[in-house]
């Protein structure tokens, strides 16, 4: 029976459509084919007349730039593959469940983003000794927490300089599609997605810290709306699996022969490499550790694989958690917040087996 903890309002159906998440088949995809990554768009789509645009990049800097796409493709070009998580990834797993866009673990991809590193441009632009905080802000404008605003993100000028963002117009050799950030976006390994600011307008360093409502008030984990709540940032530790068997149509649940089964999947973190992943047939009552393969690159997620053959025909819950070497574990259970951000809870996967 459906409870109703688990029914949507009108306005996240809205959402639900308007979004996308990864189908959990293409985990066994190294790069994430473009039109299966994940997609979270807040507001509308612009559409931009890439050649009338330009990245203007100014505030507190010694030579203000103006930067149209052709002059940005002359610069030095690396293509780097990242894993992009949404920040709200898992939230439909809360109770009381987050009213926002109702996520499962779908929300995730990785792609081979091509660009510019942004670290070069920022000291060709000449930073200020004060220079704190840079701002990123998008063409994509609306409404939220009945503040009227154009899409826009922060990093530390440390973050901004070491992290290896980069400027990106391509995915691959393909020109970024309209709902990825057209004609450029912001991509910075490890952190969420949410810092990802897509069809990037505008670069503004700043001698304070900057307080625009997705810096300080939304994407903040705290548990009453009244409280400042901590910024998220990097991705936890997380490990997916790819379900096996074959599916119900309607409810997904998982069914299997009784066969030897290759369980299998990806694992990333933010904040350091993957360097364990466990499996578990009972619920994560015990756990054994799976084989880790290649990773596509070093902000990308990791392969694993583990053989698993079920004793007898019944109902199996299987689960994956991942370690990464800061040594960061994935929890058991999510830990609850107001916006149902970060929740890396580990995966859980009902397979019934049996099927003939």
């Amino acid at each position: 029976m459906t409870s109703q903890a688990d029914l949507i309002s009108t306005g996240e159906l809205r959402l639900a459509l308007r979004n996308s998440g990864m189908p959990l088949e293409a985990l066994r995809w190294p790069i994430t084919p473009p039109g299966l990554h994940y997609l979270l768009v807040h507001y509308d789509i612009p559409y931009v007349d890439v050649d009338r645009w330009q990245l203007r990049i100014d505030g507190r800097v010694e030579r203000r730039l103006a930067l149209p796409l052709a002059e940005l493709k002359r610069r030095e070009t690396v293509t780097v593959p990242v894993t992009m998580e949404c920040a709200g990834n898992g939230r439909a797993g809360m109770r009381p469940r987050p009213v926002s866009q109702p996520w499962f673990c779908e929300a995730v991809g990785t792609a081979a983003w091509t660009g510019t590193p942004l670290a070069p441009l920022l000291r060709e632009a000449g930073l200020d000794r004060g220079a704190v905080d840079v701002a990123f802000t998008g063409l994509d404008r609306g409404i939220e927490g009945g503040v009227a605003q154009a899409y826009a993100r922060s990093l530390p000028v440390a973050e901004a300089l070491g992290s290896g963002a980069i400027l990106a117009w391509a995915i691959g050799d393909v020109p970024l599609p309209p709902q990825h950030g057209f004609p450029l976006r912001l991509v910075v390994p490890g952190w969420y997605g949410m810092t990802n600011v897509k069809w990037l307008d505008r670069i503004a360093v700043l001698d304070a810290p900057f307080d625009g409502y997705q810096q300080v008030t939304g994407y903040r984990i705290r548990s009453a709306a009244d409280e400042p709540g901590e910024p998220v940032t990097r991705m936890e530790p997380r490990a997916l699996m790819v379900p096996p068997g074959v599916p119900d149509f309607m409810t997904r649940r998982r069914f299997a022969p009784l066969a030897p089964c290759r369980l299998e999947g990806r694992a990333w973190s933010g904040r350091g490499r993957i360097s364990r992943v466990e499996v578990s047939a009972d619920g994560g009552a015990s756990w054994r550790d799976a084989e880790l393969g290649d990773a596509p690159g070093a902000h990308a997620w990791r392969a694993w694989w583990s053989e698993w053959m079920p004793a007898e025909p019944g109902d199996f819950e299987l689960c994956c958690r991942a370690t990464d070497a800061a040594g960061n574990v994935q929890p058991l259970a999510p830990e609850w917040n107001l916006g149902g951000y970060a929740n890396n809870a580990v995966q859980r996967v009902v397979v019934t087996v049996g099927l003939r």
